[in-house]
């Protein structure tokens, strides 16, 4: 069983930076990880994703540039990378393993989910 924990959520102002860690407990080495985002109202949507081994990453195009996914294999932890934060990046932050592997990019089928933590930014 996997286990997902967001961290380092918070309030900032436009142009700012915040690092979001994702703990996994259990055996997520052959996972794809992957972060999600929901704002108010709106869909849940994939905002970056890597690859078992971190050698591939993916990044949707309003994130390109800003963010930046890696993991720590030996600590077992996903991070996001988040600069330059505008308001529209207002949501809650959602850390996803994903261990039915298709075709890369992995952006849908997740299998695991963390709680989720909140991201506001201020204008």
């Amino acid at each position: 069983q996997v286990q997902l924990v967001e961290s380092g959520g918070g309030l900032v102002q436009a142009g700012g930076s915040l690092r979001l860690s994702c703990a996994a407990s259990g055996r997520t080495f052959s996972y794809a990880m992957g972060w999600f985002r929901q704002a108010p109202g709106k869909e849940r949507e994939i905002v970056a994703a890597i690859s078992q081994s971190g050698g591939r990453t993916y990044y949707i195009d309003s994130v390109k540039g800003r963010f930046t996914i890696s993991r720590d294999r030996a600590k077992n932890t996903v991070y996001l990378q988040i600069d330059s934060l505008k308001p529209e990046d207002t949501a809650v932050y959602y850390c996803a393993a994903k261990n039915s592997l298709s075709s890369w990019p992995e952006t849908k089928g997740y299998d695991y989910w963390g709680q989720g933590t909140q991201v506001t930014v201020s204008s």
